[in-house]
């Protein structure tokens, strides 16, 4: 008869798990990928490294599944921020973009793992996931938009995913630097609006 766990045991395996991306996510934030290694994480998280091996087969499968819980985090709060009930399409646009340099320029040895750091290719992989659900919360905005005619007729996919790619592209410096000037949230909201065919209050 083969061995099930009960819900006890499946307990304690599920808290060691979250306790493990735990540490994954303050080493992450703190050295970045190169400094997860599965020893330096079983021992920020007060276990035996062997005790990693139990819940992900070796550093890339814990760095995947550590990019996808801070990914979650992410997406969620520029969600939110798109989500805001009393903001224009273009308005909750620049909101998502507002919100996603603010975050990482709050944490930018993490932000600049997520974004630039070389990494496994299964990384790589779940970076072009997030990519497009950064690209996705912005897509939706645009299309409203376009429909209510607060912005000019484009293809909301293909300057959504623009955005992205430019907003992670003028970050890059400034996170691996570790410094950023201060007008660049602003500097941001303004090229989101230009983009979107829209027109900053400095251009009036």
């Amino acid at each position: 008869m083969p061995y099930r766990r009960t819900p006890a045991v499946q307990a304690r395996l599920d808290d060691r798990r979250e306790a493990v991306l735990l540490a994954a996510v303050e080493l992450l934030a703190e050295r970045g990928y190169a400094g997860c290694s599965v020893a330096a994480v079983a021992e920020r998280a007060g276990i035996a490294t062997g005790s990693v091996y139990q819940h992900f087969t070796g550093k890339a499968q814990l760095a995947v599944e550590l990019f996808r819980t801070v990914v979650r985090g992410e997406v969620a709060a520029v969600t939110a921020a798109a989500a805001r009930p009393a903001l224009e399409p273009q308005q909750r646009v620049t909101a998502v973009v507002e919100t996603f340099a603010a975050r990482a320029l709050k944490a930018p040895r993490l932000a600049y793992a997520l974004l630039a750091e070389p990494v496994d290719p299964a990384v790589d992989t779940e970076r072009l996931v997030f990519r497009r659900a950064f690209r996705d919360v912005i897509a939706v905005q645009v299309a409203a938009g376009v429909a209510g005619g607060a912005l000019p007729a484009q293809d909301p996919e293909l300057t959504a995913a623009a955005l992205v790619g430019a907003v992670a592209e003028a970050l890059v410096g400034p996170l691996a630097a570790g410094a950023a000037p201060a007008d660049l949230v602003p500097a941001l909201r303004s090229f989101t609006l230009r983009a979107l065919g829209g027109h900053d209050a400095a251009d009036t």
